[in-house]
């Protein structure tokens, strides 16, 4: 799991910016589309913090990382091909390419292998992956 600051910079930025598709966050609430549609499903988990500095004067003073990466599963209705996912896929890598986001710096992004999805066997995914950085 990451921290809510990691949380909210993921989540604020892809609702400010992000229009072409609803968005699911984890544990939300989202309704699934009556009409099969393409969604987003998007997952934040990290590593809390693992040391990157020694020497401080206090423990609490050296530099701490925390780091991980987010699932953006680009949710396909069954049956409608992988162009779309993959399109959105990049726009979404795009979105988030060289960034830094209230002090969330976004890595590496990868569009990985589909899978069917788990909406009641409606949909397909295919999922982006990006790694992220926060020093703390």
């Amino acid at each position: 799991m990451a921290t809510v600051e990691t949380y909210d910079a993921v989540h604020d930025y892809l609702v400010a910016n992000w229009t072409a598709t609803p968005i699911a966050f984890e544990n939300d609430g989202f309704e699934v589309p009556a009409d099969p549609e393409h969604w987003l499903l998007v997952e934040v988990f990290g590593d809390l913090f693992t040391q990157e500095s020694i020497g401080a004067e206090t423990q609490a003073a050296n530099l701490w990382r925390e780091a991980g990466q987010f699932y953006v599963h680009v949710m396909a209705p069954r049956g409608a091909g992988t162009r779309t996912a993959r399109t959105y896929g990049r726009q979404i890598a795009d979105l988030f390419r060289g960034q830094e986001i209230a002090g969330v710096t976004f890595r590496d992004a990868s569009i990985g292998a589909g899978e069917p999805g788990a909406a009641d066997g409606s949909y397909f995914r295919m999922t982006v992956t990006i790694d992220w950085l926060r020093d703390e």
